[in-house]
């Protein structure tokens, strides 16, 4: 008997895989220059550090931190936790937060617990692709709102709300993904009202905050969250370790964190003992801020060689320059299609995420996205120059 596709869960027809993983499978060619990732720079990772901590963790717990562990969190990290939430302006209790494996899952619990088939979702037009798969996987109805260079548009947001009545909206505020934008402050302070007003859960997906390498630091939307309706996901994946998934979410309302708990149970019982005490013991040690400022310093000079690079493109390209993050966003004269572009690209030796795919509806064939973290500067200003080359003679 052969395998038949009607075997396969009609749910997952319509769910497509992460097309930046696909990009991947592209990137076998020697001497490749990737800017397709979003992963931290390998210098920005410090295996010479966890190492002792991890044989030091493992030393003083004991057999314990092997064991199974409670869904709600290794007591110690939540402290710590609640500590490093509280320098980003975020003085919740102890009891209101989950560690889970990175802010992805945070999200996924969310939609776990709150979205039914048909259910609306409001997403910032573009947004992260692994969010809109995520939401796609719940069948949830994804409704873009109009953002600009200062991020979502609050107006747009409260007419959206108005009119579909969502349950969730899912807002990246700080050095966006895709886009890099920061929203103002006039602009996190509205839709901290917006939501409670409209009772509506928003998801604050922040794990780029600490990433900044011009400007000012802004508060958080949740630190204007007066009534509870903003859900705080924050994540170490791009400060401490990615492999680690070790992030926490911020939920005010007891019984919505209930229902994450027991949606983590079926998903993973608990984030892995031994991760959450490492993370606990690089905070407590007071090992991140230095860190921090050190993988600034980096990531600042790769991307101004980045935005350097861009003086070679085309005439008509408009660039977004970001205070921080990871990612450079452009968009490319009209009639340039990054997409049918990305072979020749790839041909030439240098690779990119075509920004079509940030758009719940498609479109937008002439953006794309940059990320800088994975290059040294020699191999960006090489790469830039690849880029803008393919580009002019394709045009």
């Amino acid at each position: 008997m052969q395998f038949s596709e009607s075997l396969f869960a009609k749910h997952m027809a319509p769910i497509s895989g992460s097309a930046i993983r696909d990009i991947f499978k592209l990137l076998g060619k020697p001497g490749m220059i990737s800017f397709a990732g979003g992963n931290p720079s390998n210098q920005a990772l410090e295996p010479e550090v966890i190492a002792p901590i991890a044989k030091e963790v493992i030393e003083t717990v004991g057999a314990p931190i092997l064991q199974y562990g409670a869904t709600e969190g290794f007591i110690p990290l939540k402290g710590s936790i609640h500590a490093f939430l509280k320098e980003e302006g975020i003085d919740c209790k102890e009891e209101e937060i989950l560690p889970t494996g990175g802010s992805t899952q945070g999200m996924d619990l969310l939609l776990k617990a709150l979205i039914d088939p048909g259910d609306v979702v409001l997403v910032e037009d573009p947004t992260f692709l692994g969010a809109l798969q995520a939401i796609n996987t719940y069948h949830a109805k994804i409704v873009p709102v109009k953002s600009d260079e200062r991020g979502v548009i609050p107006e747009a947001l409260e007419e959206a709300m108005k009119k579909y009545r969502p349950k969730l909206a899912y807002i990246i505020p700080t050095f966006q993904n895709p886009t890099g934008t920061t929203l103002s402050i006039e602009r996190r302070r509205r839709i901290a009202e917006l939501a409670g007003e409209y009772g509506v859960i928003v998801a604050e997906d922040d794990p780029y905050r600490d990433l900044r390498y011009t400007g000012e630091a802004l508060p958080t939307i949740k630190s204007f969250d007066k009534d509870g309706w903003v859900v705080y996901l924050s994540s170490f994946s791009k400060l401490i370790s990615p492999g680690m998934r070790v992030g926490a979410m911020v939920i005010s309302f007891p019984k919505l964190m209930r229902k994450c708990v027991i949606g983590k149970q079926s998903s993973d019982l608990h984030c892995p003992l031994i991760t959450q005490a490492i993370v606990d013991s690089y905070l407590r040690k007071g090992l991140l801020r230095p860190h921090i400022e050190r993988i600034t310093k980096g990531y600042r000079a790769q991307m101004n060689a980045m935005l350097e690079g861009f003086k070679a493109f085309p005439e008509g390209t408009k660039l977004n320059a970001p205070e921080g993050g990871l990612f450079v966003w452009a968009e490319l004269p009209e009639h340039v299609n990054t997409l049918t572009l990305l072979t020749k690209a790839v041909d030439a030796g240098v690779a990119y995420v075509p920004g079509t795919h940030f758009y719940a509806e498609g479109g937008h064939l002439n953006t794309i996205r940059l990320n800088f973290s994975n290059s040294p500067v020699d191999k960006i200003y090489e790469g830039m120059e690849k880029l803008s080359k393919v580009i002019k003679e394709n045009m």
